[in-house]
């Protein structure tokens, strides 16, 4: 006698499932729109957005296998049908600039203000003029990592002149407001700071513009994409599997805007101690380059953990201009070589 399948069970089990690259089970997007018993073979709907649609082969597989390890299932059939993405409109309001690059993480707390800022110096010593856009309205830091306290100046016209350090021409919100003042904004205010950025500031003729992205995949990353030409992304991440999980929801967003990834970083790669030189692995070493690789992605280089790194981040004399014959000086200006040739600059 066949075993009865348990519908009920098969439900359980299939909203329980997290979609790769994010912390959402089908039940939280609402994907499970019917599951069809025919004596054996279990048939089931789901509905996804199109932004899922690079690990369609994954989902498959392990929801046929989720559902062949149910009792009294000898067949399983996956239909997916996708929800189109909301058609966005795209701008540039900053037309004097050659190139511009965002650089993403999905989260905090990896360094990514941190990569950008030696990043962009490493690019003006090679003789290109960079600005550099801190785009994080609630927490900026970059004017402290470059020791910037000045206020800018405006122009006749109206326009906001940025600040210069190190060879980089520099706008951000802290540099607009008292440091210990916090920004309480709705999004609407939000995104018309970010567009007065963009199309308010004399950002000049710059071969390359850097916009360090805030944490997080919403509605600040969108507005940035939106009004500006965009021509790739760098993502930053730790080695950790769990921070890499949040840099593939960014990878997922650029890929759904048609942001191409100019490449990863994996930064605090592994710390090597001053007084006896031995490399310690603290975060894990090497699974982001891994990843890359799965992902077909570029990868740009580790950077490790240095004391100079962050000593040269509070005091505004970032290591790649304090330090510039250091091991991770070395790497930011590879890094940067790199995205030169890929940007053709």
């Amino acid at each position: 006698m066949t075993q009865k399948i348990s519908r009920a069970a098969l439900f359980e089990a299939m909203n329980a499932y997290v979609v790769p690259g994010t912390n959402a089970t089908l039940a939280t997007l609402k994907a499970l729109k019917g599951i069809d018993v025919t004596e054996g073979k279990v048939t089931v709907l789901l509905q996804l957005m199109e932004a899922y649609q690079d690990r369609v082969q994954v989902i498959k597989q392990a929801l046929e296998e989720l559902i062949l390890n149910q009792p009294g299932v000898a067949a399983a059939d996956i239909e997916i049908g996708w929800e189109k993405m909301a058609q966005v409109e795209f701008k540039n309001l900053i037309p004097g600039i050659q190139r511009c690059v965002v650089v993403g993480s999905g989260k905090g707390g990896v360094g990514k203000s941190t990569v950008t800022v030696n990043l962009a110096i490493a690019m003006a010593q090679q003789g290109l003029k960079v600005g550099l856009l801190d785009s994080d309205i609630y927490g900026p830091s970059i004017p402290m990592m470059l020791g910037l306290k000045d206020s800018p100046l405006g122009t006749p016209d109206g326009k906001i002149l940025p600040l210069d350090a190190f060879g980089v021409k520099v706008m951000s919100m802290g540099l607009l407001i008292e440091e210990d003042r916090p920004v309480i904004w709705r999004g609407a205010m939000l995104n018309k700071a970010l567009q007065q950025f963009l199309k308010d500031v004399a950002w000049g003729d710059l071969d390359v513009l850097l916009i360090d992205l805030p944490p997080g995949t919403g509605d600040v990353q969108l507005t940035l994409i939106q009004n500006a030409q965009v021509d790739g992304a760098v993502i930053v991440s730790t080695p950790q599997d769990v921070a890499f999980l949040d840099a593939k929801k960014a990878i997922g967003m650029f890929g759904t805007v048609k942001v191409p990834i100019l490449g990863i970083i994996e930064n605090m790669s592994s710390f090597i101690c001053p007084g006896c030189g031995q490399e310690t692995q603290i975060f894990g070493h090497g699974g982001v380059k891994a990843a890359a690789a799965r992902m077909d992605i570029p990868f740009l280089g580790e950077v490790p953990i240095d004391l100079a790194i962050r000593e040269g981040g509070d005091s505004g004399d970032p290591l790649v201009h304090a330090h510039p014959d250091s091991p991770q000086t070395r790497v930011f200006q590879g890094m940067a070589e790199i995205l030169r040739g890929v940007l053709k600059l």
